[in-house]
C-alpha cells in the first residue's frame, strides 16, 4: 500500500504478545535467604525464646534455623517459608533442651549453671522479671498447648494460620487454645499468690 507514492509499514507493537513474554526469573538463592532473614529472624528468635531457650541460646538457635533453610532453600515453596522456619525452630529448641538435660547430669555443669543463674542488677527491672515469669509459665506448659498459645497470643497468628502451620484441624487448634489459656490463668494465679504472700500462702 502506498500513500502519495510512499510505502506505509505497520509499526511494531510496543509490547510483545502474551505468548512471547518471558516468565519472571526466581530470586537468586543468596537474595532469597537474605530476605528470609530480614523478614523472619525476629519471629524465629521469639519462638525459640518462648520454647525455653535463653537469649544467647536463641541467638545460636536462630542461626541454626537459617542455616538449615539455606541448605533446603530449593525445597521451600513460596508462601510456606514461615511454616518451614517455625517447624525447624521447634526441632532446634527440642535438640537444645535435650542437650541441656544431658549437661545437667554432670556435677561440674550443674555448678557452672548455678553460677550463671545468679541474678544481676539488671534482672531486677520489672520488665525483665515479667519476661522471666512468662518464660516460667510457658516452660511448665505442655508443648502442644505452648505452641498454639505462643503463636496465637504472642505472635498474633489466626487460628486458621496456626492450623495450617501445625497441620491440625481448626477445631483441634481452638480446643488447645482454650486449654492453654486456662492453664496459663491458673499458673498466673499461683505465681501471684506466691509473690503477694510470704511463703506463697494467703
Amino acid at each position: 500500500m502506498k500513500v502519495q507514492g510512499l510505502p506505509v509499514t505497520t509499526a511494531e507493537p510496543l509490547d510483545p504478545p502474551p505468548s512471547e513474554t518471558h516468565a519472571i526469573a526466581p530470586a537468586p538463592p543468596a537474595q532469597r535467604l537474605g530476605a528470609l532473614v530480614r523478614e523472619h529472624f525476629a519471629f524465629v528468635w521469639r519462638v525459640l525464646r518462648r520454647l525455653g531457650l535463653s537469649e544467647s541460646d536463641s541467638d545460636d538457635g536462630a542461626q541454626q534455623v537459617f542455616l538449615a533453610a539455606s541448605r533446603r532453600l530449593s525445597d521451600i515453596s513460596p508462601g510456606s517459608e514461615r511454616g518451614f522456619l517455625f517447624t525447624t525452630a521447634v526441632n532446634v529448641a527440642a535438640h537444645a533442651q535435650r542437650h541441656k538435660l544431658r549437661l545437667r547430669e554432670s556435677p561440674e555443669a550443674e555448678i557452672d549453671e548455678q553460677r550463671a543463674s545468679v541474678p544481676g542488677a539488671e534482672e531486677l527491672i520489672d520488665r525483665r522479671r515479667a519476661r522471666e515469669l512468662l518464660d516460667e509459665i510457658l516452660e511448665a506448659m505442655p508443648i502442644e498447648l505452648r505452641l498454639v498459645f505462643v503463636l496465637f497470643e504472642v505472635e498474633g497468628l489466626t487460628m486458621a494460620e496456626i492450623a495450617e502451620m501445625l497441620e491440625l484441624r481448626p477445631g483441634t487448634v481452638a480446643s488447645r487454645l482454650r486449654r492453654a489459656r486456662a492453664d496459663f490463668a491458673a499458673k498466673v494465679k499461683r505465681i501471684e499468690a506466691r509473690i503477694g504472700f510470704p511463703g506463697g500462702k494467703p
